[in-house]
């Protein structure tokens, strides 16, 4: 039975050496060669099972309606930090998380806590609690607690100084919190508050400091505030945006309503269309606060110039110096007389001082990360954020004002950012052949590429997609099913030469969803030659580990055994150096194959193949009988769902 410290008393328990808590981490790790979890995983799903009739019993019967305890000693307080968050991590995820678990697993040595999968467990009580064991925590996701007062949880924010991530996405955060998490989380980087019903855009203009403000602004690097609440008049985003954009000069991974409009607004030097929002909220005009950018601008090249030299950068000097004297040449020959340079030495230095910052006077910002934009905005965002490499792209309509296709116009956008791309993600409800361009342009450096809401045809050119991207290590693609059946001529009945086929070797993640009608039970096979894009993306991804096909518009059952009986005779091709098989569905964890015609005989033969395999999803599968689900169930230790 555990120890208990009342409250009010010191805890002597303290966090383990950083060596200590770094070694536990690599324990953790999964082998990637073999299917054998290491010693401490095993100990810690064991732990997770037994907590609900040990650890939590003891204490939920006979201490948690009782007493109030600042800290709780016993076993879990021995534990190293990253262990306590693996195990509530653990608890989470399997949703065996409870209020007694918790309040054992609220250490003073944790850094990071994520309640995001269970929100309904934390209440006012479980805040106290953390204000009082784990003041120390670096990052906290409280995601979804809706029944939280804003003051609550304004006064627990006020006791954790050391947060760097905080989200509150989907909780009653409101303009209050915010001027907490301005003045008191000080090293904050990461900041989450979409979906907070209870924000105005201008709630969000403390994060930026300024004169305004009794405080200064948060070093924030990520600032997702999507879905918030509605400003008192139609412009309150953009204006909004534009003032964070000056005012936190760190920001790389954004999401804010009005980002694009806002970056135009500042490169057109249309400042006074904010004055009226300016004048309301009481804060600078935005031109004074765009002098204060391109000031601060200055001084930051002014201080990385000095710290060059200082620390003997003798290139840049050198430069520096050949340039000053092509200026002092410039100012001789515009002069009047043979006498050679009439300028001073301080009019030359102004010159140079002009041209080195005459960048000023083009927006310029650090930002790589950016969602919810438009095609039309990707040439003012592309001009303002140069070093872009994850974007997402909302097309509302098939073709633009223009007349020309908003194909064509996203991989126009998309141009300036060629070749440093590594995630795209695009909802588009037009025809998957329109998207090419875009992906031609982008594929080349892609690790994550997701298109929602295309429509596909039998024509439909998905391999010309694939051969554009063969860095991906996922892929995600949420289309429309063919709306008629395809011809017989383009059936992919033959054997074909298949050797020239394009294949993701890095692949990681394959998701293939097609729309459906719920009250229809089997898919339309309408596209027949999308098996040949499915035999080429399964034997071409060994390392495929998480595997999603729903209500695919074409046989999917035949394609599985090919892909295993040719896997089995081509097994020594997929061998690497270290002698351990790379054959296609061997690393497979996780499968969801819903609304296709797969047998069981083929289920069991993936299971037999990839022993890490632990989730097999075939609801709906009309060629799987109650009988064979059952069976199955007995014949692994997989957990297999049907219905």
């Amino acid at each position: 039975m555990p120890l208990f410290r009342a409250s009010g008393e010191r805890g002597e328990a303290k966090a383990r050496p950083g060596q200590r808590r770094t070694r536990s981490r690599e324990w953790m790790k999964t082998d990637e060669d073999v299917s054998v979890l290491s010693l401490t995983r095993l100990c810690l799903l064991s732990l997770a099972d037994n907590m609900t009739e040990v650890w939590t019993k003891d204490y939920a019967d006979n201490y948690l309606d009782h007493y109030s305890f600042r800290y709780i000693m016993g076993p879990f307080n021995l534990l190293p930090a990253a262990l306590v968050e693996e195990l509530t991590r653990l608890l989470c995820s399997r949703k065996q998380m409870s209020r007694a678990a918790l309040h054992l697993l609220l250490v003073p040595q944790l850094r990071g806590l994520s309640l995001g999968k269970c929100p309904g467990l934390v209440t006012s009580a479980l805040c106290a609690h953390i204000t009082a064991r784990c003041q120390g925590l670096w990052s906290l996701d409280l995601s979804g607690a809706q029944q939280l007062p804003s003051k609550l949880l304004s006064e627990t924010l006020c006791c954790l100084p050391a947060l760097r991530s905080l989200s509150l996405a989907g909780t009653p955060c409101d303009s209050y919190i915010i001027r907490t998490i301005a003045q008191r989380c000080r090293l904050l980087r990461h900041l989450n508050i979409s979906r907070c019903p209870c924000l105005s855009p201008a709630a969000l203009l403390p994060l930026g400091g300024g004169p305004s403000f009794p405080f200064s602004g948060c070093p924030s690097t990520s600032l997702l505030a999507l879905d918030i609440g509605f400003g008192k008049e139609e412009g309150d985003a953009v204006s909004a945006a534009a003032y964070l954009l000056l005012s936190l000069p760190c920001l790389e991974t954004v999401e804010l309503e009005g980002l694009a409009q806002a970056c135009c607004l500042i490169q057109h030097r249309r400042f006074g269309h904010t004055d009226q929002f300016s004048d309301r909220e009481r804060v600078p005009r935005l031109g004074e606060v765009w002098r204060e950018w391109r000031h601060r601008q200055g001084s930051d090249r002014s201080r990385e110039r000095r710290e060059g030299a200082a620390a003997g950068a003798e290139d840049e000097d050198e430069e520096e110096e050949e340039e000053e004297r092509i200026l002092l040449n410039e100012y001789g020959c515009e002069t009047e007389g043979d006498e050679g340079p009439s300028c001073s030495q301080n009019q030359a230095e102004e010159k140079l001082q002009g041209r080195v910052s005459s960048g000023d006077e083009c927006l310029i910002l650090r930002l790589k990360d950016v969602k919810g934009l438009s095609c039309e905005s990707l040439d003012s965002l592309s001009r303002a954020c140069p070093n872009i490499c994850s974007v997402s792209v909302n097309v509302e309509e098939d073709v633009d004002t223009r007349g020309g296709s908003q194909g064509s116009l996203l991989a126009a956008g998309l141009r300036a950012w060629a070749g440093q791309l590594w995630s795209l993600s695009v909802h588009f409800p037009g025809p998957l052949l329109d998207l090419l361009p875009a992906v031609d342009v982008a594929g080349s450096s892609l690790v994550s590429l997701t298109l929602q809401g295309v429509r596909t045809s039998p024509r439909t050119p998905l391999l010309e997609a694939i051969k554009a991207c063969p860095r991906l290590r996922d892929l995600l693609i949420s289309a429309e099913p063919p709306t008629g059946p395809q011809d017989e001529e383009d059936e992919d009945d033959q054997r074909d030469d298949d050797r020239d086929l394009p294949q993701l070797p890095n692949l990681c993640s394959l998701t293939l969803h097609f729309s459906y009608e719920h009250s229809q039970m089997k898919a339309v096979m309408s596209w027949m030659s999308l098996k040949r894009a499915l035999k080429c993306l399964l034997t071409g991804s060994p390392l495929l580990e998480k595997l999603s096909l729903v209500s695919l518009p074409c046989p999917l059952d035949c394609v599985l055994n090919d892909v295993l009986r040719r896997s089995d005779s081509d097994a020594h091709l997929f061998a690497d150096s270290t002698d351990s098989p790379r054959v296609p569905l061997g690393r497979l964890r996780r499968v969801e194959l819903p609304r296709t015609d797969v047998t069981m005989v083929t289920v069991k033969s993936i299971m037999q193949r990839s022993k890490r395999l632990k989730y097999v999803d075939v609801n709906n599968c009309w060629k799987i009988s109650l009988v064979e689900w059952t069976d199955c169930k007995t014949f692994s230790k997989v957990q297999v769902v049907w219905s």
